[in-house]
């Protein structure tokens, strides 16, 4: 059987579902009630990275386990590893980012994956890394602004980046869990094409029928909003991050999502066309 980690998250759901839906799977929440995945063969329970019990508990008679951790200050991967190689899990595939095999990337996130990815490496349990690049599904965070006003607000507006769906990242991913021979593999996975923010914005003005504008963002503005969500080496990350992105650092295509799964990664407008109810929704008052 295998463990998915992060099923309320946009790759860790789409394991679950896609693994669902091909046989049985067991789910590890720290609130297992929003968890979506269900089903005869979907085993949901609850724990936390910081409760070994609950951790052993979860691992128990499990084969291999799809880890997804996002906290910047607690070991979590080191937790998983841990309790992983005790229970003698064969195979141990890790949620990553592609900046991570990319010299000029130095920001605090990028160092903490880093970090993690040793950790992995070194607990024993043979191991595959699925490092995407930027989510399509990060432009939902446009969706306030394009419902009340008709504005997209954001950093670098020409900015290329080859940004993937991440249900084509849980498709790799599924992939490496449940196919032979993906052990000691880094799997970088991007989009199938270069786009920039201005052309994102015209792709949705086009699907949901009415003008869409682009207005980039000041720097500080920008730095103003992350700090208003994020500690301070979380936001400065991220600008830093936008800066690689504004250089043309997250322009590569890569051919993974069809060598692992036989078909095209998906195109931003074919992630946007199937999630245009989130940007056209009406926001009702009370």
């Amino acid at each position: 059987m295998i463990l998915v980690t992060g099923a309320t998250g946009a790759v860790g759901r789409e394991v679950a579902g896609q693994l669902a839906a091909a046989g049985p799977v067991r789910i590890l929440a720290r609130r297992p009630e929003r968890v979506t995945v269900r089903g005869p063969g979907v085993d949901v329970v609850a724990g936390e990275y910081a409760d070994r019990a609950s951790l052993d508990r979860a691992l128990r008679g499990i084969d291999a386990v799809f880890l997804v951790t996002n906290s910047p200050t607690e070991p979590d991967d080191a937790r998983v590893a841990a309790a992983a190689a005790a229970a003698g899990v064969r195979h141990l595939v890790k949620l990553s980012m592609m900046a991570v095999e990319e010299p000029d990337a130095d920001d605090f996130i990028t160092r903490l994956q880093r970090g993690n990815e040793r950790t992995i490496r070194q607990s024993g349990v043979p191991w595959t890394f699925i490092r995407p690049r930027a989510f399509m599904s990060n432009t939902l965070s446009w969706a306030t602004g394009i419902r009340s006003d008709g504005v997209v607000r954001d950093l670098y507006g020409d900015a290329p980046v080859a940004c993937v769906d991440p249900r084509d990242v849980a498709a790799v991913a599924v992939a490496a869990l449940t196919g032979a021979g993906h052990e000691g593999q880094a799997y970088a996975v991007s989009g199938p094409e270069v786009i920039t923010a201005r052309e994102q914005t015209a792709q949705l003005s086009g699907l949901l029928g009415r003008p869409l504008r682009f207005e980039e963002l000041p720097l500080d503005r920008a730095r103003e909003a992350l700090l208003a969500k994020y500690s301070q080496p979380v936001a400065e990350a991220f600008l830093e991050s936008a800066e690689r992105r504004r250089a043309g650092a997250k322009a590569a295509v890569l051919p993974t999502v069809e060598k692992l799964t036989g078909r095209p990664a998906r195109t931003f407008r074919t992630w946007a066309a199937d999630h245009t109810a989130s940007f056209a929704a009406t926001v009702r008052a009370g």
